[in-house]
This record gives structure tokens, C-alpha cells and sequence, in this order.
């Protein structure tokens, strides 16, 4: 059975910019925009000051900064692994990069057969 997969990772410059962030806002979160005002971006907040309930899942942490989704989006994506990026633009207007000229993005893949099957053993699929 091979290495159960994480479901969230980070490029190199997605790392570099929440460094930046920690150290302007301190410790982190980030939650999966289901849609709405900032379609669906991953928004980057100050830890503790967006609400997370019953209906988010922790799908995994980016260092020591969790990452949550609504469970109802995960149900859609739990076969994939969500990649944060960063890209030139605009950020959602309440993430914290917003007003650094560049904003987060997800890309992602389908996992593997195989790393599907390890995501059911350890029960986080």
C-alpha cells in the first residue's frame, strides 16, 4: 500500500508568500471559497477570524496552517489533490494577499488508484 497522499500541498511560491503573510498578520488559516463574492478562491485569513462549523472538514495542513473546505465541496473533491499556487492579480477581497498584487489559486489532480485505495484505508476518504 503506498504513502497515504496529502490532499492539500503548496508550491515553492505559495509557501513564500504565507511566510510573507505570517509575519505581517501572524499564524494562518485558509478555507476552499465555495463560490459567492470571490468564486472559488482559497481565501488566506488571520487564524480564528473566520468561523469554521460542523459543515467544514480539515483536509490537511500547509506547514502549521490548516486548511478547510465545506464538507459538501469535499464530498466533490476528495478524489483530488488540491495544489495552492500563486498567480499575478488580485485576491479575493477578504484574503489577506489582496493587497499584495498576486493572489492564491488552486490547481489539482485526480489521485491515483493507488493512492485513492490508501486514502480509504487510513479513513480520510
Amino acid at each position: 500500500m503506498p504513502r497515504t497522499p496529502d490532499q492539500v500541498i503548496a508550491t515553492d511560491a505559495a509557501i513564500e508568500l504565507m511566510a510573507r503573510l505570517h509575519g505581517k498578520h501572524g499564524d494562518l488559516m485558509f478555507h476552499q471559497s465555495g463560490g459567492c463574492c470571490d468564486g472559488s478562491s482559497p481565501m488566506c485569513y488571520p487564524r480564528g477570524e473566520f468561523l469554521v462549523g460542523d459543515s467544514d472538514v480539515l483536509i490537511g495542513t500547509l506547514g502549521d496552517t490548516p486548511f478547510y473546505m465545506s464538507r459538501s465541496q469535499f464530498e466533490y473533491w476528495k478524489h483530488t489533490q488540491l495544489i495552492l499556487d500563486v498567480v499575478p492579480g488580485r485576491g479575493g477581497m477578504f484574503s489577506l494577499e489582496n493587497p499584495e498584487g498576486v493572489r492564491f489559486l488552486i490547481r489539482s489532480r485526480v489521485f491515483t488508484d493507488d493512492e485513492i485505495a490508501a486514502l480509504h484505508g487510513a479513513g480520510r476518504i
